[in-house]
């Protein structure tokens, strides 16, 4: 007996998935079961999860330039060791 999978996804993402798998001679089902009887075959996901961690410092390195043009400042090195000497005094003078 077949089994109903319902998946929502923005309706951008499912065109440009239909045309992708369309070119391959495939439909979003077709690729959608594809890619569960690969997940069992693999025992898992069939490909590397992980995080971009270079798109993210790229990204971060992004912000931060757009933060400096924007006239923001960043501390120097004695500002920030100065803030944080300041909070741990405060925090022991807090008990915490």
């Amino acid at each position: 007996m077949a089994k109903t999978i319902q998946v929502r996804v923005d309706d951008h993402l499912k065109d440009s998935a239909d045309q992708l798998f369309s070119s391959l001679g495939l439909d979003t089902s077709t690729a959608i079961r594809m890619f569960l009887v690969a997940s069992m075959e693999a025992g898992g996901i069939p490909f590397a999860v992980r995080r971009d961690v270079e798109r993210e410092h790229e990204m971060r390195i992004r912000e931060a330039i757009a933060y400096r043009k924007a006239g923001g400042k960043f501390l120097t090195a004695e500002e920030s060791l100065a803030n944080m000497r300041t909070a741990i005094q405060q925090g022991a003078a807090d008990g915490v």
